[in-house]
């Protein structure tokens, strides 16, 4: 079907090699004058031109407007002095000049219609040229536009951290640090959400590349990052951005607390639909939160910029050790997917 579209696309053939595609045309008239040859015993009388008129429709269609004329008036002198009587000659009787009339009005329109079509087919051609090379144009611009939302927010990710060093005040340089942090960290996550042509990317392939970011920038190449989600559900920004801060808070607190004093380890991240209801589940295998562990007590920014996040989206987050242990547990439920975008 591409094949006969692209084919369609470039009619008329032969643009660049006229002389051939009139030669081709001389050939089409020869067979048709060849074929009413044949058939003139079987044919009544006052058909003249039935074999003419496709030599000439496809000359038209294939070669263009003038070797369709050519096609024509060959055709019509073919058949004037081979078919029409009197015979082998070209008299202009009354008869003959009222079949020569109805000859010349059919093949006229049939010329003009398919000129028509081609010139159509031409501007359909050249405006999707048009849109092809604004779609590009539209690509390059959105991702430059990508990287320069994300830049911007890494920069003021970066004057911040300057910042923090001139303060003394412990407590005001932690808060500091871990906003320069997550400003840094939304950056990065600017650059993943949506694909090359600005439509949301699909959640698992999100979360694997957030995951897999994450992991480079642990400085723990020990652990290792295991990620299973089998959600392709495309989730808008405003779902999205936060689901990658918890992740990102999940993972940076294993990291930082379950692996304090150690190099290897495994993290587990989980990510699953049912029906209209998203889960996420950070598990690893490292020293694990205390029992009892109460998430509303907690004084960590981080994680109270998880728990505020998490009732943003409606949903519910709990911290606790894994089981069967060693490790955390970090449980995103129940968030709603109602407004998510089904994948086409």
């Amino acid at each position: 079907m591409n094949s006969y579209h692209r084919t369609l696309e470039n009619l008329p053939l032969l643009k660049k090699r006229r002389p051939l595609a009139y030669a081709i045309t001389v050939g089409f008239c020869a067979i048709a004058w060849w074929l009413r040859l044949v058939l003139d015993p079987f044919f009544p009388p006052g058909f003249p031109y039935l074999t003419f008129f496709p030599a000439v429709i496809l000359a038209s269609f294939l070669f263009g407007r003038g070797p369709g004329v050519i096609a024509a008036i060959l055709c019509g002198l073919l058949a004037w002095y081979f078919f029409i009587p009197p015979l082998y000659s070209f008299a202009l009787q009354r008869g003959t000049a009222v079949a020569l009339l109805f000859y010349a009005g059919v093949v006229t329109v049939d010329i003009l219609l398919v000129h028509w079509m081609q010139l159509a087919n031409a501007r359909l051609m050249a405006e999707r040229e048009r849109s092809a090379s604004l779609a590009a144009r539209t690509e390059i611009l959105f991702e430059e536009l990508q990287h320069r939302v994300s830049n911007n927010l890494q920069m003021v990710g970066a004057m911040l951290a300057l910042q923090r060093r001139g303060i003394a005040d412990g407590e005001a340089k932690r808060a500091i640090g871990e906003a320069a942090a997550k400003l840094q960290l939304i950056g990065r996550i600017q650059r993943r959400l949506y694909g090359s042509r600005g439509e949301p990317l699909a959640l698992d392939a999100f979360v694997t590349a957030l995951v897999e970011d994450l992991a480079e920038s642990s400085g723990k190449p020990g652990i290792r990052h295991v990620v299973e989600a089998n959600s392709a559900l495309l989730l808008p920004p405003d779902r999205a951005i936060p689901l990658a801060l918890i992740v990102a808070e999940g993972i940076a607190n294993a990291i930082e607390h379950g692996f304090a004093d150690r190099e290897t380890g495994t993290i587990l991240v989980q990510v699953c639909a049912e029906g209209d209801r998203l889960s996420l589940s950070i598990r690893d295998d490292g020293a694990g939160v205390a029992e009892g562990f109460d998430l509303a007590a907690v004084d960590s920014l981080g994680l109270r910029i998880a728990r505020n996040l998490a009732q943003g989206m409606d949903a519910e987050l709990r911290i606790a050790p894994a089981r069967p242990g060693p490790g955390t547990l970090v449980e995103l439920r129940n968030i709603p997917i109602d407004r998510a975008v089904q994948p086409a």
